[in-house]
């Protein structure tokens, strides 16, 4: 089950990228599990990674690769993470990535690989490999599609975005792809994201963009408060269209953020609206705090909050959870009297509790909507600050506890 996510967009080819994709059997047989995405040279790479201290063997892996050539191929499977495997797992990895650079006449440090799935078991080295073939064949500019089908774990539906803009008189391409469900509540990105466009970008405004970028979207989604050991997000600027570099100084910096700064948000937007079990898309908007910290530790207290969680779940008003996460969110002198929430357009607190026009019908009817927005006004400053949630549900207990069988 998903929340408001729709069919996948037609993508818009990103030249200098192409896609492959191929079922390898890494879990299931005859499932999509493996993907090859192919860089034209000249093409530049920048990402974030999982701050999780037991990082995965890609990770370890795609960050020393980055440091030494311009990377020519992203190799992604999915069905097992290669996490929490130590030196073997950091073997394996670099195993595929030799493959990869012998099917294609490269070198591994031109590869750069990432795993989704499940944490402490071998990587099936052989299978990977035996695969590579297939996903080379077919290789195509519009493999976007079949990619985005071919990462998922245990997603419901594929995710993907795609725009194209004028930078300068000319059209610029941005189309990307990511997966998620469950384990997401990233320290940078999430589970895995790839964005490529064909604009050139300066290196370092490249990293920037996707760090920044990154932070205000993959990095204000969470479903379950689990943060993941594979995590990463990848933005690739080819550079073929004939639009001018973009620089940090450049006029056109804007435009090309905000189209960025969209896909980001719609591709972090749909891991919470397929959330595992999820039935509601729920937004909690921060106002009015003295500080970022002080206003995103108030909206996680209440999106990892159990209580409220299954309240959205059960479409319970108990506007009760929500004032309650609010106080025991760590801020320091709040003055309750100025504390205002909202359930949607409705008042639920003002000066210290409920408000008086608040009624139960008001509430529910609020409630009975798929999607919901919380707003928090802490009256003590001007930071405003939005957070991205799902409910929680019976089905994502029971996606869990069956995760490996």
């Amino acid at each position: 089950m998903s929340v408001g996510l729709g069919p996948l967009p037609d993508f818009h080819p990103v030249a200098g990228v192409r896609l492959g994709t191929a079922a390898a059997g890494i879990k299931k047989p005859g499932r999509p599990d493996l993907v090859v995405m192919a860089l034209d040279s000249g093409s530049r790479v920048a990402g974030t990674f999982t701050r999780n201290q037991f990082c995965a063997a890609p990770v370890l892996v795609t960050r020393d690769h980055l440091a030494v050539e311009p990377p020519r191929y992203l190799l992604i499977n999915t069905g097992n993470a290669n996490a929490g495997n130590g030196e073997d797992g950091v073997a394996d990895a670099q195993t595929c990535c030799d493959a990869l650079a012998q099917e294609t006449g490269g070198v591994a440090e031109q590869v750069l690989p990432f795993s989704t799935g499940v944490i402490g078991e071998r990587l099936p080295v052989d299978r990977l490999v035996a695969g590579l073939p297939d996903a080379l064949d077919v290789l195509s500019p519009t493999g976007w599609a079949d990619a985005a089908s071919g990462i998922m774990t245990t997603d419901t539906q594929p995710k993907g975005a795609t725009r194209r803009i004028t930078l300068g008189g000319q059209t610029v391409t941005i189309s990307g792809i990511s997966k998620g469900a469950g384990m997401i509540c990233p320290n940078m990105a999430t589970m895995l994201a790839f964005i490529a466009t064909d604009a050139a970008i300066d290196p370092d405004l490249l990293q920037q963009l996707v760090s920044e970028l990154g932070d205000q979207s993959f990095n204000r989604i969470t479903i379950d408060g689990d943060t993941s050991t594979n995590d990463a997000c990848m933005l690739i600027a080819t550079g073929q269209s004939n639009a001018p570099e973009i620089t940090s100084a450049s006029d056109q910096l804007p435009v090309l953020r905000e189209a960025l700064l969209s896909v980001f948000l719609e591709l972090s937007h749909a891991i919470v609206r397929d959330g595992e079990g999820a039935t509601k898309f729920i937004t909690i908007a921060v106002e009015q705090a003295a500080s970022v910290d002080e206003a995103l530790n108030v909206a996680y207290t209440l999106a990892h909050s159990p209580l409220v969680k299954t309240a959205f779940y059960a479409s319970d008003p108990n506007w009760g959870r929500l004032l309650a996460a609010v106080g025991r969110a760590g801020v320091v002198g709040l003055d309750l009297e100025r504390v205002a929430i909202d359930l949607g357009d409705v008042a639920l607190v003002r000066n210290g509790g409920r408000a008086e026009s608040y009624t139960e019908e008001q509430g529910q009817a609020v409630m009975d909507q798929p999607e919901i927005t919380v707003r928090v006004d802490l009256g003590r400053g001007t930071v405003r600050e939005t957070v991205w949630t799902c409910d929680l549900s019976h089905d994502y207990v029971t996606i869990n506890a069956e995760y490996r069988t």
